[in-house]
C-alpha cells in the first residue's frame, strides 16, 4: 500500500525529500507503537495532498474529506505491518489509490449523474472555451475550471496518474508503483492522458 503528503516529499531537492521520508519513517514507528501524537504529526504532514488527490478525483470536496479519514484509520491499522521499503508518501498513495478506485467502482455500481449528465461534462470544456473572458484574470480562472474537468473526464488510472504528476510532482518511478505498473506502462499511460488533454483544451491552447 502507498501514502503521500502535501509538500515536503515531492517539493525541493532529493536531500529535502530524505529527510521528509526519514521524518515520516520515524513517525510510523512510533505509531506502531501505539503513539497517538505521532499519529496526529503525520495526518497534518499529508492530509491536504491525500484530501487535494481525492477531490481532485471524485470532484466532490466533502467526499474527499470522508475518504481521506478512511486512508488514515487504514495507517493507524495497519503501522505494525508497515515496513519502510519505498518512500512513505508512496505506500500512503497506494492506500489513496485503493480506496478511490473502490469509491469509483461503487459510483459506478450506483450512478448518481446520468449519462447525458456525464457526456455533457466531458464536453463542456470545448463548449465553455467559445465564450470570451473580460479579461485575463477570468481567463486564468476559466482555464484552471476547464483543466480540472478535463482532468475529471480521464480514466481513472489516467486521471491518479496526472493528478500525482501535476500536483503532486511524483517521479515516474513512485507513480508506477502507486499504481502497480512498470514505469514504462506509466509513461505510455501519461503520454494517452495528456493527449486527451491537449484535445480537450485545443481552443484554450490556440487563444
Amino acid at each position: 500500500m502507498t501514502y503521500s503528503d502535501p509538500k515536503p516529499p515531492f517539493r525541493g531537492d532529493e536531500s529535502d525529500r530524505s529527510e521528509t521520508d526519514a521524518r515520516d519513517v520515524e513517525l510510523m514507528a512510533k505509531v506502531s507503537e501505539g503513539d497517538t501524537g505521532a499519529f496526529e504529526e503525520l495526518v497534518e504532514r499529508h492530509q491536504r495532498s491525500v484530501i487535494g488527490t481525492v477531490a481532485k478525483m471524485l470532484g466532490n470536496a466533502s467526499e474527499a474529506e470522508d475518504i481521506a479519514q478512511q486512508v488514515f484509520v487504514r495507517v493507524w491499522k495497519s503501522a505494525g505491518r508497515y515496513e519502510a521499503q519505498a518512500k512513505f508518501t508512496t505506500w500512503l498513495f497506494t492506500i489513496t489509490r485503493n480506496l478511490v478506485f473502490n469509491e469509483v467502482r461503487r459510483r459506478r455500481r450506483k450512478p448518481t449523474v446520468s449519462v447525458d449528465e456525464r457526456e455533457e461534462l466531458t464536453h463542456r470544456t470545448v463548449e465553455d472555451s467559445k465564450a470570451v473572458p473580460p479579461d485575463d484574470g477570468i481567463l486564468q480562472v476559466e482555464l484552471e475550471d476547464a483543466i480540472d474537468r478535463a482532468i475529471k473526464s480521464l480514466p481513472e488510472k489516467q486521471r491518479l496518474a496526472v493528478v500525482l504528476r501535476r500536483y503532486e510532482e511524483m517521479p515516474y518511478d513512485e507513480i508506477a508503483v502507486a499504481l502497480s505498473m512498470s514505469v514504462p506502462a506509466v509513461k505510455s499511460l501519461l503520454f494517452r492522458a495528456r493527449s486527451q488533454l491537449r484535445e480537450s483544451l485545443q481552443r484554450y491552447l490556440d487563444a
